[in-house]
């Protein structure tokens, strides 16, 4: 509930990410909400992820109003190319990264496209990562939370400011290899890859 909400320890963190999912209902959504300007009131850091899922929603119009507010109030946007297609009508990738920029001026926009890849899009740039396609994929559950928190631990070590295009391919493909092994594996948090065992798995592949 909001009163649960302890806005001095969100203040305190680095990060504050958030996603649709705790916003599909009262009081979860006031809560957020209430987190969020907390993060913002303190300068904190504020990464979206939409996780859109349909079924949980009493209508996607609302989806979509509550995704947008999402998209209003974040430093790093993780979107994947069926939450662009659902929010903008599009499949052009590019296109929707545009409108994002335009209406929202997110300053780090990333876009998951399963089997092809991911791209950064960053201070008018853009940068895309090839992905790495797995023969033993069990499931596919945890591969994006992977991918987001692969990214915003890179975002923790190198910061949001003067980011260069070897800088974004490195964090994609970091991003894309971890989310890769996690589909080999049954669960998801508990079986998040290691960092050396991503690292060893890019080496793999050169």
């Amino acid at each position: 509930t909001p009163e649960e909400v302890d806005g001095d320890r969100i203040g305190r963190a680095e990060i504050f990410h958030f996603g649709s999912l705790s916003m599909t209902d009262e009081p979860a959504r006031t809560a957020t909400k209430k987190a969020l300007w907390a993060a913002e009131k303190a300068g904190v850091l504020r990464s979206f992820d939409p996780n859109l899922r349909p079924p949980l929603w009493k209508s996607l119009d609302e989806a979509k109003e509550q995704i947008c507010y999402g998209l209003a109030h974040c430093d790093v946007l993780k979107i994947s190319d069926n939450e662009v297609e659902f929010l903008f009508d599009t499949t052009d990738y590019d296109k929707g990264a545009a409108l994002i920029e335009e209406k929202y001026h997110i300053p780090l926009v990333l876009i998951t496209m399963g089997k092809d890849g991911s791209r950064a899009y960053y201070r008018g740039r853009k940068v895309e990562a090839a992905p790495f396609l797995q023969e033993k994929t069990i499931e596919t559950t945890g591969a994006g939370d992977t991918f987001c928190a692969s990214t915003l631990n890179y975002v923790l070590e190198h910061g949001l400011e003067d980011l260069t295009d070897e800088n974004l391919a490195e964090l994609l493909t970091f991003a894309n290899a971890a989310a890769s092994l996690i589909t080999t594996k049954k669960g998801a948090l508990r079986v998040m890859p290691e960092r050396d065992e991503v690292l060893d798995f890019i080496a793999s592949r050169k």
